[in-house]
Parts: structure tokens; C-alpha cells; sequence
């Protein structure tokens, strides 16, 4: 009597728990509905919002790690006296052809090969050296280091993405590789609840590369001023860089000649916010890492009076004049609103992209959509459910209310854990919890028909009933096993919804196994202990 007590502690208690995590303790109707709705979250199919396809343009990785190699290779070959005539690289236009690219070197004397080719070996480790003649070379990149940039170049696009829409509260967002032939590259981002695609798209694609350079000369007005100026030939290690105009500015438009090298980039930022200026235009203000404050109060203080250019995605956005030392702060302006101010510290605050995206598709579910869904799947549900207790109740009569318990427990229990977990509901997981029904049935019949054999063969109540779980034990458990593989290959390849439905699915199993063994064994003694030494089963025979 001991045992059965404390078993009805366990699952009173296990109810209970899941109860709370479903609609907490309610002091009126209004708060009842609000904790289920703060703590059932559902998926986009269900709550509305857009659904995101966009593929990240690897090829751009591949030109910056050509580029990067390139002022490497000219720097060393600079310090150890090796001249040449050109260097360039190829322009892969497509993601198809971005492991196709290569560099040329050319005008190597011959009598600097050994060490040129020494140098090649350590500076470009990863890439292949191949001699065209005897003055020319040409470098590919290995293979393996191609996938791995590939591979590393859309994590980290996933993860920058990830950052920036949580920066949104878009907390029941999903971003992840999308499957399937000819997806390479691809990213699949649900935004349930969204209400502005348009600025969360603009937010997404946004490079947000941030870079302070040294001023050596401007503005121009145009290009060719600039070159003019310098004889058409620009100086060593420097570039031309465009600004654009503030906010509301008109004809400032011009270009600079900045150091080839960044003083500080988008690396270096610890924070960034939006803020006001004197004037009360919107601007963002940044604050720098502990290590590059040290570096960049070094170079202000040793630069006052000359212009430092803030450049955003290779675009100057302002080029103050530095006045005093400057150790951790600096500002951002030309935004045309507090929200584009938001938003561009957002972007600063995740970090820069690795490569460019573009959008290849973009669905939008609206709530009615979502709201008929549910509406549906609940009845179908409901009847489903009716319908099962009905025949249970038929055929096997007072024992089929055992069945009937674990159902409403299982439910209680799937939907409890799925609070708990934070998980998503989505339409495929309302099919699931269907599906879920059917299944904690089955195993129910399969139990109590065993007790029947059981009881035909002459046994007594308590012992067909301990005989009939016993046999039916290994055989509930791998059924449930194999649903759980296939559940588990289902999440790691399907789609945000098929997922949903294998989350759902594997927690309504195991919650299965609990209702339908545990659960419905206790209340089978707990019916048996009231009724004497030999006690009679409801189950028929």
C-alpha cells in the first residue's frame, strides 16, 4: 500500500509541474490565457510572419583572401628585394566558380626564384604554386582549404545573422543550412511574428564593415582630381576611397586618399549605440576593445589636427578632424532616423558579414492563416480523441478509463515539456500530437490484450495483470525506438517544420512510455487493492 502511494505522489507531482509550466498559477481568466500564450510558442505556419531563403555569396570570401594574400606577398617581397611586374587575381562571378580562383604573379627575375619560392611556401601555405615560365607563376588554393573556407564562411554568416535577429526580439526565429540538390550555400531564416520584413532584410544584407583610416589627402570632387594631383599614380600603400553625404546634406559628395591599412575595424568594437548629436541628429556611437584603445590613443595623439576617415562598407560616412587624443569612443553620424541609428549599431554590434547574401525567395504566412490552422487541427484533434475514448469505453468498458487517464496525461505531459523547453508548436506538430494519440492507443490495446491471453489461460487478476505488462514492455519500447530514429534523422535534415514535428513527436513518446506502462499499471492496482483477495477485472474475456 506504501508503494502505491508514493506512486501516486510521483504522478500527481508530474502533472502538477507540467501544469505550471503550461499556464503557471492564474489569478483570474485574463492571466490563465496570457501564460498560455507566453508560454506555448507557435511556429511561423501557426503565428504568421515571412519565411527568409538567401544565399550567401561565398565568392566575396574568396576575393578577400585573395586580396589579403595578395598585400602580404607585396609587403614580404618588398622586404626581401624580389621585384615583379604584376600581381593580380581572378573574379569569380558565381558561387560555382569560387574555388576556381587563382592569382598570377608576373616579371620574377629568374635568378629570385629560390626565394621567391621560399617565400610562396610560408606566406601561402594553402595555396598550390605552379610555374608558368620562367618569370611567371600561378597560385591556387588547396582543395581542402577551398571547402574549409566555403564551410567557415557560411557558419559564420549564420551565426552574424543569428546575432543581429536576436538583437530584433525575434526570439522564436530559426536560422539553418537549407537542404536538399542545388541548396549550397543556402540559408533558411523563419521570422514568425514578423511585422517588417522589409527592415529586417535591409538589417540582414547590411555588410556593416567598419573601418577608420588615416586621411592623406581630400577631399576631391572627383576621381580624376585626385589622380591628377598625384601624376595618375597614387602613393605607396594608399587608396581612393568615396564619401557619400550625411542625412539631409546636399553636394558633399567627394573622394579621399586614405592609408591602404585601417587604423581600427568592426574587429575592434566592444559596443556601439544610437545616440544625439549638438544639433539633435540621430548618429551611432561606438566604444573600442581594451586592446585596440591602446592603439588607437597612440595613433590620435600622434596625428592631431589631421583627419582620420570613418568608412562603413568602403564608404567614408564623415572625416573629422581629430582634436585631442582619443582613447575608446568615437560617433557615426549621417543617420536619417533613431532607427536607422538602431539598427546600424545592431549590425555593428554582431559583426560584419563574411560575404555578401541575396535574397532567392521570400513567403509571408498572415495570423488568419495561422489562426484557421489552428482552429482546424484542434478539432481534428478533439474528435480524434472523442471518438478513441468512445471505442476504448466500448470494448473494454471500466478498464478503457485506464486509457483514457493516459491520454489526458500524455497531452498534459507533451505540451508541459514543451514549455519547458521553449520549444515552437508548429502545424506539423499539432499533426504530430495527433498522431501521438493513435500511438498511445495502440500501445494500450497491445497491454490489454496480453492481460486478456493472460486471463484466458487461467491465471488470476493480479498476476495476468503484472504477466500482461511484462510481455508488453520490450515490445512498447522498440516500436517507440524506431520512431525515435527516424524522428531523429527527420530533425537533422527536414525543414524548421519537419523539425517540429520530430520534437514533438519524440517528447509525446516518452511520454507515452510513462502513461501507458507506468501510469496505467498504477491505476490498475490502485482498482485492484479496494476489491478483496480476488479481485474481478473489467477488461472482459
Amino acid at each position: 500500500m506504501t508503494n502505491l502511494k508514493w506512486k501516486a505522489v510521483l504522478i500527481v507531482a508530474t502533472v502538477l509541474i507540467c501544469a505550471y509550466g503550461i499556464i503557471g498559477v492564474p489569478k483570474s481568466k485574463d492571466e490563465l490565457v496570457a501564460n498560455w500564450s507566453s508560454n506555448i510558442r507557435l511556429g511561423l505556419d501557426l503565428r504568421g510572419g515571412s519565411l527568409l531563403v538567401l544565399q550567401v555569396q561565398v565568392q566575396d570570401a574568396f576575393k578577400s583572401e585573395a586580396n589579403t594574400l595578395i598585400e602580404r606577398l607585396k609587403e614580404e617581397m618588398g622586404k626581401q628585394g624580389i621585384a615583379y611586374a604584376s600581381m593580380d587575381h581572378s573574379d569569380p562571378l558565381t558561387l560555382a566558380d569560387a574555388d576556381k580562383i587563382e592569382m598570377r604573379i608576373k616579371g620574377v627575375p629568374a635568378d629570385k626564384t629560390p626565394a621567391f619560392r621560399t617565400l610562396a611556401a610560408d606566406v601561402a601555405a594553402n595555396w598550390i604554386l605552379t610555374p608558368l615560365n620562367s618569370t611567371d607563376y600561378q597560385l591556387k588554393m588547396k582543395p581542402t582549404e577551398a571547402l574549409r573556407l566555403k564551410e567557415d564562411t557560411v557558419e559564420r554568416a549564420m551565426t552574424t545573422i543569428e546575432s543581429r535577429i536576436n538583437g530584433l526580439g525575434l526570439a522564436e526565429s530559426s536560422v539553418q543550412r537549407r537542404g536538399g540538390a542545388g541548396a549550397e550555400a543556402e540559408i533558411l531564416i523563419s521570422l514568425p511574428g514578423l511585422d517588417d520584413p522589409a527592415r529586417v532584410k535591409s538589417i540582414l544584407q547590411t555588410a556593416a564593415l567598419l573601418e577608420l583610416y588615416e586621411v592623406k589627402d581630400g577631399p576631391f570632387p572627383k576621381m580624376e582630381d585626385a589622380l591628377a594631383k598625384n601624376g595618375g599614380v597614387l602613393p605607396l600603400n594608399t587608396k581612393l576611397m568615396r564619401s557619400v553625404p550625411r542625412a539631409g546634406d546636399q553636394g558633399n559628395e567627394g573622394w579621399y586618399l586614405v592609408a591602404r591599412t585601417p587604423v581600427i575595424t568592426g574587429r575592434d568594437l566592444r559596443d556601439a549605440r544610437p545616440a544625439q548629436d549638438e544639433m539633435g541628429r540621430w548618429e551611432t556611437s561606438f566604444v573600442l576593445s581594451q586592446d585596440a584603445k591602446g592603439r588607437f590613443g597612440r595613433f590620435t595623439e600622434a596625428n592631431v589636427g589631421q583627419r582620420l576617415a570613418i568608412a562603413l562598407d568602403n564608404q567614408i560616412r564623415s572625416a573629422p578632424t581629430i582634436q585631442s587624443r582619443i582613447e575608446d569612443q568615437g560617433r557615426i553620424t549621417g543617420a536619417s532616423s533613431q532607427q536607422d541609428a538602431s539598427d546600424l549599431a545592431l549590425v555593428l554590434r554582431a559583426g560584419s558579414l563574411p560575404a555578401g547574401v541575396v535574397y532567392l525567395q521570400e513567403q509571408t504566412v498572415g495570423p488568419s492563416l495561422g489562426a484557421d490552422s489552428i482552429r482546424q487541427g484542434l478539432i481534428a484533434g478533439l474528435v480524434g480523441l472523442v471518438v478513441v475514448i468512445l471505442i476504448m469505453l466500448g470494448y473494454y468498458r471500466t478498464s478503457g478509463v485506464n486509457a483514457t487517464v493516459a491520454l489526458v496525461m500524455n497531452a498534459i505531459l507533451l505540451i508541459g515539456v514543451l514549455a519547458y523547453l521553449k520549444a515552437v508548436l508548429t502545424l506539423p506538430g499539432i499533426a504530430g500530437i495527433i498522431l501521438l494519440i493513435g500511438m498511445a492507443v495502440d500501445s494500450n490495446v497491445l497491454i490489454f490484450e496480453r492481460i486478456r491471453e493472460e486471463l484466458r489461460s487461467g491465471k488470476a487478476t493480479m498476476s495476468a495483470i503484472d504477466t500482461g505488462f511484462a510481455k508488453a514492455w520490450w515490445t512498447i519500447v522498440d516500436t517507440h525506438v524506431a520512431t525515435v530514429v527516424s524522428c531523429a534523422f527527420l530533425f537533422m535534415f527536414g525543414t524548421p517544420a519537419v523539425r517540429g514535428f520530430a520534437v514533438t513527436l519524440v517528447i509525446g513518446l516518452v511520454a507515452n512510455i510513462f502513461t501507458s506502462v507506468y501510469v496505467s499499471r498504477a491505476l490498475f492496482q490502485f482498482e485492484m487493492s479496494g476489491k478483496g483477495a480476488n479481485p474481478t477485472l473489467s477488461i472482459g474475456i
